[in-house]
């Protein structure tokens, strides 16, 4: 396992934790806003303020030479960038969150989880990334860990799951496309673009519907639920990048799922949820988590990889 790949895989624990965290903070933000596309429109708007403000001190304090923007240097550039802002930073919000207004929680939960399954197919056909048998292994454990914790999911097919599963296709897309320009761009160019981006977009969205009075939060616990979650979401993204760009993205997005564990926890820990039952899912998920980490070491050179 190469030092760089160790690098990679750290990062993404450490965005899996965030997004363990976020995903339990953002159900009673959502509840403080009201208005759910108002909210993910000012909490990223927060976001690309926040990832602004690292970018300048970590310049400063690290030298251009450590931290710095990639200039587009062809069309195919500047479209990437483009599609990475939309479908990353915009659209696939306004989708989730519509879709999660009539869509049952869980069903919903199992079904952004299967990003694993769509960025994996991604990996291998457009990346020419290397699967083997234990990574195989791992997708599926962390997949049927998923389906265990979301207790009796049936997918219906109606609007909000076609919102949903349309969202989680975009995220897996924008995840193929990011590290393919993180081969010419820094980590840093395709955060910014994402978030400040997608912040953008979000913003006209809002004012073509309307409802741009809505994005400013109205009470001091708006500001302050805005605030908490732009900054976890800064540090997801933030790490999410870096780590895209020292790693398979199969093997980080397999990470990312460790997340469920973070927030298992909290829930456990704050609302009195029973964790009894879920520790079995819970383990498988650590499991699989463990076996993307240890694949290379696994599967030595010359044996037979699943593409």
């Amino acid at each position: 396992m190469t030092s760089t790949r160790t690098r990679g895989l750290a990062l993404a624990a450490v965005t899996a934790t965030i997004s363990g965290v976020a995903i339990y903070v953002n159900t009673n933000g959502v509840a403080a806003y009201g208005d759910a596309t108002a909210y993910t429109t000012a909490k990223n708007s927060a976001s690309a303020l926040v990832i602004a403000l690292v970018f300048v001190l970590a310049r400063r304090a690290k030298g251009a030479g450590s931290v710095s923007l990639t200039r587009p240097s062809r069309p195919g550039h500047w479209w990437g960038l483009i599609v990475v802002a939309v479908l990353g930073g915009a659209v696939p919000f306004v989708l989730f969150f519509e879709g999660l207004a009539s869509t049952a929680s869980t069903q919903a939960a199992f079904l952004h989880k299967t990003l694993i399954v769509w960025v994996a197919v991604l990996a291998v056909v457009l990346l020419k990334e290397r699967l083997t048998w234990w990574h195989g292994a791992a997708i599926a454990l962390l997949v049927l860990a998923q389906f265990g914790l979301s207790g009796d999911v049936r997918i219906a097919a109606d609007m909000g799951t076609a919102l949903i599963a349309a969202a989680t296709l975009m995220w897996a897309a924008e995840v193929a496309i990011t590290k393919r320009l993180l081969r010419d761009a820094t980590p840093w160019t395709l955060s910014l673009t994402r978030m400040a981006g997608g912040s953008v977009a979000l913003l006209a969205w809002s004012a073509l519907t309307g409802s741009l009075s809505a994005v400013v939060p109205a009470t001091a616990a708006q500001w302050g639920w805005v605030a908490v979650t732009g900054v976890l979401l800064a540090g997801y993204v933030l790490t999410w990048h870096q780590a895209l760009a020292r790693a398979q993205a199969v093997d980080v997005t397999a990470v990312l799922v460790l997340g469920a564990l973070v927030t298992a926890a909290l829930a456990g820990a704050f609302d009195a949820v029973p964790i009894a039952a879920q520790a079995p899912w819970l383990a498988m998920i650590a499991a699989g988590g463990l076996l993307v980490w240890l694949a290379p070491q696994l599967s030595p050179r010359g044996r037979r990889a699943v593409t």
